[in-house]
């Protein structure tokens, strides 16, 4: 017989526990750690000898088949996903409270041409449908909602209006019958989620599952769920700005190196077909501000850069940075130190990456370093320069990646003189009289600035 054994699972991070604790260990919350009990079903020779051995394949006897995909209205939505949501899925789409996950999400219902689910536990319907009347006039009406938290209704539901698409808001509110952990929990998602994959699997039927993520910035029950669907994506985004990013952490059926951009206003998420239009200005005067060429997935665009340089107050200098990493920007500053002799020890340093965006793109440093010495020289920097380069220790401009797809988008723009790494030939140089090859950070500073 089956014996079962009590462990204690911490509902913020995962981490277990023989028995309560008041804290936890690994994520320091308090009062967390809940009760699970666990069946030990370990085989022995009698049972091992009584199971029928399985049958198994060699590759080239599994029937391919064919791989359907649903398309929605909304072009980047469908561009992250690979081309569309891929029939019979199940994806995960996590994010901070209020950053628009549940608009982004009722907006590709309320616009997908064809019949699909939309089960919200969080907001009732009418709430839903006022929300739905200020993002969208023209609705879909098959399009239809239901507040419906108990999974076998869910499922039940799915099954008798036959679609081929579901969206619950959120996979946190879905109750299992069969679990005796509360809503919410960990071990409850995990059997709610495991019983969702396998109806996806056995009927072809797609589903989207909003969820929760910590204080961490991780989705809530860390690594359970992105382990389990097909898919997960990151909506993310500065709630204090209108830019919001909707990004692949993991996607079984494409690229993990799409994004996508859309603009949250008054009546609901806008697409950004071209970001660059929004995020470089027209004009600038101040000095400090510098053009980055970035590459996130198949497309680039170019951002504005802002860095400012004042004499400590205190004696520990500041470093703050928003929508970079600090760690890459002490780098840089000490690289300016010991290559240039630029002072900054004693100086205290701000960064920010304009429009709420985090950017990841190492290329983007030689523009970090052009805003920095330009703020600390007090000289702007022409409206018309681009910068692009990865800084090494040495002080050396390095190599950046799809350098082709960053140049062919500059023809879109006026830029009179674009600095980049030494990684074309001199024929390619001499085709395009904007391109001014750098290769030490020494030589960009002395042509700016002195």
């Amino acid at each position: 017989m089956a014996k079962s054994k009590v462990i204690y699972t911490c509902s913020n991070c995962g981490a277990t526990s023989p028995k309560w604790i008041g804290k936890c260990p690994q994520c320091g919350d308090w009062n967390t750690y809940e009760e699970e009990v666990l069946v030990d079903k370990k085989k022995t020779n009698a049972i091992v000898a009584q199971a029928q051995a399985t049958e198994v394949f060699s590759i080239e006897e599994v029937p391919l088949l064919q791989e359907i995909r649903l398309t929605t209205v909304s072009e980047e939505f469908n561009r992250v996903f690979g081309g569309g949501i891929v029939s019979g899925s199940v994806n995960l789409v996590a994010g901070e409270p209020g950053i628009g996950k549940s608009t982004l999400l009722l907006q590709i219902a309320l616009a997908y041409e064809g019949k699909i689910l939309y089960f919200s536990g969080e907001e009732s319907l009418s709430q839903i449908s006022l929300r739905a009347k200020r993002i969208r006039q023209n609705t879909n009406p098959q399009c239809l909602f239901s507040n419906e938290k108990d999974l076998s209704k869910v499922l039940a539901t799915v099954k008798a209006h036959n679609v081929k698409l579901v969206v619950i808001d959120s996979i946190q509110t879905i109750s299992h019958e069969n679990s005796e952990f509360l809503v919410g929990s960990i071990p409850q998602m995990k059997e709610a989620t495991q019983a969702i994959i396998d109806f996806a699997k056995t009927n072809n039927v797609a589903f989207i599952l909003i969820g929760h993520i910590n204080k961490d910035g991780q989705v809530a029950g860390p690594k359970v769920l992105e382990h389990m669907v097909d898919a997960v994506f990151q909506f993310e985004g500065d709630k204090h700005y209108f830019y919001r990013l909707l990004r692949p952490l993991k996607n079984r059926f494409g690229s993990t190196n799409e994004v996508a951009v859309y603009e949250m206003l008054d009546n609901g998420l806008r697409e950004v077909i071209n970001p660059s239009e929004f995020l470089v200005p027209d004009h600038l005067t101040e000095s400090g501000i510098a053009i980055a060429s970035v590459v996130e997935g198949s497309r680039s665009f170019f951002i504005e850069v802002q860095a400012l340089v004042t004499p400590a107050v205190y004696s520990a200098p500041q470093r703050t940075v928003t929508g970079y990493d600090t760690k890459r920007l002490n780098m840089l500053l000490s690289v300016l130190e010991k290559r240039l002799k630029l002072r900054f020890s004693s100086k205290d340093v701000f960064l920010n990456i304009v429009g709420g965006l985090r950017v990841n793109d190492t290329a983007i440093d030689l523009a970090v370093v052009v805003a920095l010495a330009s703020s600390f020289f007090d000289k702007p920097i022409a409206a018309e320069n681009c910068f692009m380069g990865e800084v090494g220790l040495a002080g050396e401009i390095r190599p950046v990646k799809r350098i082709d797809t960053r140049l062919g988008d500059l023809k879109k723009y006026k830029f009179s003189t674009v600095f980049l790494p030494k990684q074309l030939t001199d024929d390619q140089v001499k085709q395009q009289n904007s391109l001014f090859v750098v290769k030490r950070i020494n030589e960009i500073i002395k042509q700016l600035f002195r």
